[in-house]
């Protein structure tokens, strides 16, 4: 490791189970997620631009640039993690986390695996409501912490499939930092 070099630790959060459903607030944070259907475009690759992806590997080098020949910024320690490409330079990506931290990743160590983090921009004490269907009245599966890491199986719009460990069920989509307020993914 280089002498100044930034590690960034990510880790998973286990999401916490109640026996009975708990009345929150309803949710006032606005979310800062990109528009991408309206400001999306076409990268070098033939794919969209911004697109969300997830990490392949549990060390990913994140550069100052676009080529080896660049500073290496931080480094991820988490696979699965989503982030978001902004841009593409030959076989390098642009990337940015969900702290709005950007740099340059290598193409083979990102996943098209969709994943997400719960609500990461808000206090990790308050939870989000994972559901057994597409509704607040369906039943309450568990409530998840925010950074609590999930695998995306689908999305309609307003809802989004989620898995993580022995957890499954449904959340609002809006609640979610790696997939788009209105994407559709199936």
């Amino acid at each position: 490791m280089k002498l100044g070099q930034k590690v960034r630790l990510c880790l998973l959060r286990l999401p916490i189970l109640l026996l009975a459903p708990v009345l929150l607030p309803p949710f006032s944070v606005a979310v800062a997620q990109d528009a991408a259907a309206s400001t999306a475009k076409v990268g070098a690759s033939g794919l969209r631009i911004p697109r969300f992806v997830s990490l392949k590997s549990n060390r990913v080098n994140v550069r100052k640039g676009p080529s080896t020949d660049h500073a290496v910024a931080w480094v991820f320690s988490k696979i699965g993690l989503p982030v978001e490409i902004t841009a593409e330079s030959g076989n390098w990506r642009r990337i940015r986390d969900s702290e709005s931290t950007e740099g340059w990743v290598f193409h083979s160590l990102l996943s098209g695996r969709r994943t997400a983090l719960i609500q990461p921009w808000v206090d990790n004490k308050e939870t989000v409501s994972l559901y057994k269907e597409r509704s607040a009245d369906s039943g309450l599966v568990a409530r998840l912490r925010s950074g609590v890491l999930t695998s995306v199986v689908n999305c309609n719009g307003t809802w989004c499939q989620v898995s993580m460990d022995e957890y499954a069920g449904w959340i609002q989509q809006n609640k979610l930092w790696g997939v788009y307020d209105d994407e559709r993914i199936r």
